[in-house]
């Protein structure tokens, strides 16, 4: 960076590199050290949550950002600024009380905290104000999360939360997120805390794994009453009634859901609506399907057999590879059951 643009810049958006001098002054011991945040998952959920959460600590605290996508972590200097830069996961870990993770497959769960947990213990890197905090905010499988859970408690080096989130895109951009979290009493309020930096509800559901239960139970729902919808409406189309009447009396019936009074299939019955976008935003189909696999695997484990799913999950497979459908919102099962568009 040339003088002169460094010069042009505001103070808040100049980068500090891990490991340089002013950088370790942060973490020094004593009063003066302050909260210190890691973010971890700068995706379509990830990246709004970070800039809330940077935007409601105190300049003073901390901010450490890490993702595979080195362009995301430049968008995000160059927009928020006030942050540090982590080239490892593992290094966000040794500067930070709090890590927040928001990543999309257990798969990548898994690979980020072994980085963070398999090698030199964490307590012997900077210190730290208060027992470290490892909020995960993905949506993944029960079993996983408990893994990962009991690897943390095993070596000690800091306490694991499933909390995964309600609200989608533009819940995380309006910090309007509803999180579901599975940890033990002691921590509540705190993880609770730094939460409600990210959104407007914080449900404690019980113990470790309790977060992403309540939250594949309330997908599965909803993956279901959508497919049910978009039936429904096609049924009510094709049979001569005027889609907009049609919902209007669902949604003051007992047929009343998400799916038929905010996220209506049909285009124009709500505006704002993916429909009306050529299905284009929203919850993506293959998300909702991705959402719906690891409820109906949870469910096997617990030796429940939901026969609806297995339908539902035909469905969702067969409109995210269908060209007309595969990328957009998952009312766009609506189109794929031929719904008069």
């Amino acid at each position: 960076m040339t003088t002169a643009v460094r010069a042009a810049m505001p103070w808040k958006h100049l980068v500090k590199p891990l490991g340089s001098q002013a950088g370790r002054r942060c973490f020094a011991t004593g009063s003066s050290l302050q909260a210190s945040y890691g973010f971890i998952g700068l995706g379509r959920m990830g990246y709004p949550m970070a800039k809330n959460l940077r935007a409601k600590i105190p300049e003073s605290d901390t901010m450490v950002i890490n993702d595979v996508n080195d362009s995301a972590t430049q968008q995000f200097v160059n927009e928020v600024g006030n942050v540090t830069i982590a080239k490892t996961v593992r290094e966000v870990a040794e500067q930070t009380e709090n890590i927040i993770t928001v990543l999309p497959e257990p798969q990548h769960v898994k690979a980020v905290y072994k980085q963070i947990l398999e090698q030199n213990n964490l307590l012997t890197a900077t210190p730290i104000k208060k027992e470290r905090l490892f909020i995960d905010c993905s949506t993944i499988d029960p079993m996983t999360s408990e893994e990962v859970a009991a690897q943390a408690h095993n070596t000690g080096q800091g306490r694991f939360v499933d909390a995964p989130m309600s609200g989608g895109v533009v819940g995380a951009a309006a910090g309007k997120l509803t999180f579901m979290i599975g940890a033990e009493h002691d921590i509540v309020a705190r993880v609770t805390e730094i939460l409600s930096l990210m959104g407007k509800r914080v449900v404690h559901l019980g113990p470790p794994t309790s977060g992403l239960k309540g939250k594949l139970a309330n997908n599965y729902l909803l993956a279901l009453n959508n497919v049910a919808t978009c039936e429904a409406m096609n049924m009510g189309v094709k049979w001569g009634l005027d889609p907009a009447k049609l919902a209007d009396m669902i949604n003051t019936a007992t047929g009343k859901c998400w799916p038929s009074e905010v996220n209506n299939p049909v285009p124009g019955v709500v505006e704002g609506a993916p429909a009306g976008k050529d299905y284009e935003g929203g919850f993506g189909t293959a998300l909702m399907l991705k959402d719906l696999k690891l409820a109906l695997k949870a469910a096997e484990e617990a030796g429940v057999s939901p026969y609806l799913g297995e339908k539902a999950k035909e469905v969702y497979t067969a409109a995210a590879a269908d060209e007309k459908c595969k990328g957009r919102d998952f009312s766009v099962v609506y189109r794929y059951l031929g719904g008069k568009e």
